[in-house]
């Protein structure tokens, strides 16, 4: 197996599941009603709403700095407010999420492995550790969704 595949292996099972540590990301989130997720169970704490617009905004960053592209997210674009759209804008983030992390893997499925220890672009990060970074953040995030949604009764 290539090595790009076995990292697009890994994201996946950071986000569908079939993890080493345990719940992912989707799996996690299986069952909470948009109720659930805009809650404050800790009051300082992000919701779960914010936390999986967070994850879609930053595989999209990941995917686009992998495209050689420049980004740089403003504090609104990396950290979005939860609103008040109810159940039909929650499902619509949860379909962004997943379709997001599909581009991802498309794109770190299609990356020249000859280039993994080189920054793509003008970006200063290398691709390698940019497609990593995307596993860990994923699972990172999966563990505060984990606690929120236990505190938030779901």
């Amino acid at each position: 197996m290539s090595e790009t595949r076995r990292i697009a292996d890994q994201l996946q099972r950071a986000f569908e599941g079939e993890a080493w540590h345990g719940p992912a990301v989707r799996e996690v989130l299986a069952g909470v009603t948009a109720r659930q997720a805009a809650a404050r169970p800790i009051a300082s704490a992000h919701s779960i709403w914010e936390i999986v617009a967070h994850i879609a905004a930053w595989e999209d960053v990941v995917r686009r700095r992998l495209s050689g592209e420049l980004v740089e997210l403003t504090d609104a674009e990396d950290w979005p407010r939860d609103g008040d759209g109810g159940e039909r804008v929650w499902a619509e983030l949860l379909r962004r999420l997943e379709a997001g992390n599909r581009a991802l893997r498309d794109v770190i499925l299609a990356f020249d492995e000859s280039r993994l220890d080189l920054p793509p672009g003008r970006n200063r990060t290398a691709a390698y550790a940019l497609m990593h970074g995307a596993i860990q953040h994923d699972l990172y995030h999966a563990g505060q969704i984990a606690v929120l949604k236990k505190g938030a009764g779901a």
